[in-house]
């Protein structure tokens, strides 16, 4: 374990990496970008580009504008590594957010995934290709929905009961939502800055989500 050292490289795949070894390179790594991914002794290992931190911060504010204009409280967690020794599975998200949990989260300075709820919804952005399934490491850890940004297309995966994920149109969070529609808003982020854009969205909340969930509540209202 002494001799394993992050490799000085953008990309790296290491095989019979033990879980010490694992967890003596994301202390070595601490706040640097890097991005692991262990797998039952395999390891993956990645910087980040600029490509891949600008899709990641936008659909992240895109998220978070959406929860903060409709007043749904969340918790974020960033790209906080989320790892469970019992399964031998560990990665950083590029995003993650509690909302059912936000309250069990507040205030927390360590995650751990013994005793604290998983993530609601996990946002991971595909760049550059991986070897390893990171979904399946994402349903070990029981993330419950996680967007995958992935040539150019936005997916949302649910999961199942049987511990798979389903691609889905439609997101668990925001079961109101249509992930065409925050396609759209990123399509544009390719001709037009970040700062009208997201005003361009919040617009688009105000005038069409807001409306749509309003007009939901007065139906039920009126079927009770």
């Amino acid at each position: 374990m002494d001799t394993l050292r992050i490799p000085m490289r953008d990309y790296a795949y290491l095989e019979d990496v033990t879980w010490d070894e694992y967890e003596a390179l994301l202390k070595e790594a601490g706040e640097r970008p890097i991005r692991f991914t262990y797998d039952d002794g395999r390891l993956e290992i990645m910087t980040m580009s600029h490509e891949h931190e600008s899709n990641k911060k936008l659909i992240g504010r895109l998220i978070e504008l959406l929860a903060i204009l409709l007043h749904m409280p969340f918790h974020s967690g960033g790209s906080n590594t989320m790892k469970r020794k019992l399964k031998r599975k560990g990665l950083e998200p590029d995003d993650c957010y509690w909302f059912q949990h936000e309250r069990r989260m507040r205030g927390k300075k360590r995650l751990n995934l013994k005793v604290d709820p998983p993530p609601e919804l996990a946002v991971e952005v595909d760049v550059t290709r991986s070897v390893l399934q990171r979904l399946k490491i994402y349903a070990a850890l029981k993330v419950s929905e996680v967007w995958r940004y992935k040539d150019d297309v936005l997916y949302a995966y649910l999961l199942q009961s049987d511990g798979t994920y389903k691609q889905s149109a439609c997101s668990r969070v925001f079961p109101f939502l249509q992930l065409t529609e925050m396609q759209r808003f990123i399509d544009k982020s390719s001709t037009m800055d970040e700062a009208t854009l997201a005003l361009e969205f919040m617009a688009w909340v105000e005038t069409e989500i807001k409306p749509r969930l309003n007009g939901s509540r007065k139906n039920g209202k009126r079927t009770k």
